[in-house]
């Protein structure tokens, strides 16, 4: 034990420097060699700017549940060598075009890469038309791979399973989001729509065991009140009247979209702005009925909310 602690480098680390010629790293004092064999991940190149520096980076970008392959994937290049020969040749140049054609080939012919390189184009394309957040987008393409691969999406259309993982991942973050909304991106009628994703989120929760936390009303009026173009005390009059109602109980067992519409209905009138009870509803992705139920149930709990 002595002897190991006898070996063992004295040096300071901010004394050690590395030797990229040698692989070697020396402490600056003494001469001794600290480390040898030592792969260097230091750049050939130099960068002056943060933009010189992203532009002249050697590797690729992290990876992401989103892209196809996962941001993992390989290319055959033109003609040339490893070395960066130029293959001459035309019998050369026909051998490496069957290699890139087998390779482009075999590496999408499985019916499962196929459908989800599918879903992953669709998550793509929902979550940049809905603004939703990196994260939903990460997420929902992390649940689409698991039901994938659990064989849930057998037999089921793909956009009506996108549309239920990006609900779910709109649930799990937390990120105010309407079954409405996603099932307009279903080509089907609306109500079967609607109907279809729920069906395939509770499916997803059950077998995925996905743990969907209780999304606060307060999250859905902030995004009515923007699409509706109420002015800020109207969103502070909407969420006092929404933690009114859960005082008295109200908010148990409620949807939260209804909730804040009629939260924000309320709001409005009592800040002298006219808003129809259908406008609202549109916006928050319920119905006209939803909000004159909830509008009621409030009205009566809460004395002076009218």
């Amino acid at each position: 034990m002595a002897e190991d602690r006898e070996r063992e480098p004295t040096c300071p680390p901010d004394k050690i420097i590395y030797d990229p010629e040698r692989g070697v790293r020396i402490c600056e004092l003494t001469g001794e060699v600290i480390e040898e064999g030592v792969i260097g991940d230091e750049a050939e190149w130099r960068a002056y700017t943060p933009e010189e520096k992203s532009r002249r980076t050697r590797v690729g970008g992290p990876v992401s549940w989103a892209k196809p392959h996962m941001g993992i994937d390989a290319y055959i290049g033109t003609f040339r060598r490893g070395g960066g020969q130029k293959i001459k040749g035309v019998t050369r140049r026909i051998e490496a075009l069957r290699v890139q054609r087998g390779y482009r080939m075999g590496r999408t012919l499985g019916s499962l890469e196929k459908n989800i390189n599918q879903a992953m184009q669709l998550i793509d394309e929902i979550t940049a038309k809905l603004s939703l957040p990196s994260t939903v987008k990460e997420e929902a393409a992390k649940l689409y791979r698991e039901a994938a691969h659990k064989g849930l999406t057998r037999g089921r259309s793909i956009e009506s399973m996108v549309a239920a993982v990006i609900y779910a991942a709109c649930r799990s973050h937390q990120v105010p989001c309407t079954l409405d909304e996603l099932a307009g991106f279903i080509k089907m009628k609306e109500a079967e729509a609607k109907r279809e994703v729920a069906r395939n989120y509770r499916l997803l929760v059950r077998d995925l065991e996905i743990k969907i936390p209780v999304i606060e009303p307060e999250r859905f009026v902030y995004r009515i009140a923007s699409a509706l173009n109420l002015p800020d005390p109207v969103v502070v009059e909407a969420i006092k009247i929404v933690k009114e109602a859960r005082k008295k109980g109200l908010t148990a067992g409620k949807d939260p979209s209804g909730l804040a519409a009629a939260a924000v209905y309320l709001a409005a009138l009592k800040h002298g702005l006219r808003k129809t009870q259908k406008e609202v509803a549109s916006v928050a992705g319920v119905t006209e009925v939803t909000v004159r139920n909830r509008y009621k149930e409030i009205a009566e709990a809460i004395q002076g909310a009218v």
